[in-house]
């Protein structure tokens, strides 16, 4: 799908009425591509103690919330809190190639720098090459890789921690 000249993603916080559509946006993207747990069939509530609405940006395109970006401290220790974490990412499929991830990485990463992190972290997986493209395109260096630490759909992934000084 390619996008019109004047097609920018609107980045924002998520608030509570974005809710039944992030978790929407998590069941139609959801794959082992990303994830490593299994699909839920009882869904929980997208916001919880741990993630509420101001640890999300969302990305709107034409009015229409089209991904996320989760952002959170990697551990509740005090001797790390000076990093924040990608914890989750995602983006419509109509909505692929269109800027809208792009837009969320570097909302993620602003965020991060306003909250005065002097680091962001995430992981992905070894075979998640379009999302190791998007972050290595946005300043982040492979730190470290698992290997095999995954087993999904009867295949070993590696688990790939990537990340940057702010």
């Amino acid at each position: 799908m390619s996008a019109p000249e004047d097609s920018v993603a609107h980045i924002r916080f998520a608030v509570p009425e974005d809710a039944p559509a992030l978790d929407r946006l998590d069941r139609d993207t959801w794959s082992h591509l990303h994830a490593v747990t299994a699909l839920d069939p009882a869904p929980s509530p997208f916001f919880n103690e741990r993630f509420g609405p101001r640890d999300h940006l969302v990305a709107e395109l034409d009015g229409v919330l089209v991904g996320y970006i989760r952002l959170g401290l990697p551990t509740p220790l005090a001797a790390n809190a000076h990093v924040r974490q990608i914890m989750g990412l995602a983006v419509a499929d109509a909505a692929r190639g269109r800027g809208a991830g792009r837009a969320l990485v570097r909302g993620a990463i602003e965020l991060a720098r306003r909250q005065g992190a002097r680091r962001i972290t995430l992981r992905v997986l070894g075979h998640n090459t379009p999302a190791r493209k998007l972050y290595e395109a946005e300043g982040f260096a492979i730190e470290g890789v698992l290997p095999g630490e995954f087993l999904l759909d009867g295949s070993y992934v590696d688990d790939v921690l990537m990340g940057q000084p702010l």
